[in-house]
């Protein structure tokens, strides 16, 4: 699935060489490659990071995650460095200020879902103490391994959390983006089985079949 990371696909990108470890079949290129050996369903811990992931999979909506992972440098500086603290103050002008930077997707909606998230953001971190603890409260606190090599989409943990988010004012929050965000920052492992990062990030408990 080469267009972004959302599946727990069983089939593997074919080896050129055979040095190369098996991985997932969406990690084609170099860029996806990257991202698959070094980030994709990695746990996740930092606030700031977790915000950073929220804007990025809002953003991918309805491109491909590659897209977006080109202009990550891009999104950084736009949205101060992921400090959701100084995206939560950004006002009209600042929309207007991101609508003219080549370096993100310039949509007005998905911008100022942005800013309207990190208010949200900031209201769960006062509640919770930080987003984290928020966050990882949905898989009990530990990374949901899959040995499933069925194509997931939602799961019933992304479900319970596109409910909660949109009911404290989130928006591009989906179940299905919210999946991909699980997948992101590490509360879900769906690399698939064969794949050589499947095994490196397991921990003793595995939840789903």
């Amino acid at each position: 699935m080469p267009e972004r990371p959302t599946l727990a696909g069983s089939l593997m990108t074919p080896r050129t060489r055979a040095s190369e470890p098996a991985r997932c079949a969406w990690a084609v290129g170099d860029l996806n490659i990257r991202y698959h050996d070094r980030e994709w369903g990695v746990p996740q811990h930092r606030d700031r990071t977790l915000f950073a992931f929220l804007i990025l999979e809002g953003a991918q909506a309805g491109l491909s995650w590659e897209t977006i992972l080109r202009r990550r440098a891009g999104y950084q500086a736009a949205f101060a460095g992921f400090d959701p603290v100084a995206v939560a103050t950004f006002t009209a002008a600042d929309v207007r200020r991101l609508l003219a930077d080549p370096g993100i997707i310039r949509n007005r909606l998905k911008i100022r879902s942005a800013v309207s998230n990190a208010q949200a953001f900031l209201r769960v971190r006062a509640e919770y103490g930080t987003f984290n603890r928020y966050l990882w409260g949905f898989v009990g606190g530990q990374t949901i391994h899959c040995r499933t090599a069925a194509r997931l989409t939602h799961s019933p943990e992304s479900d319970a959390l596109s409910k909660d988010l949109k009911k404290r004012g989130f928006t591009f929050v989906g179940t299905t983006i919210c999946y991909a965000y699980m997948q992101a920052v590490g509360l879900v492992n769906d690399h698939a089985p064969g794949c050589f990062r499947h095994d490196l990030l397991r921990t003793p408990r595995t939840i789903r079949p």
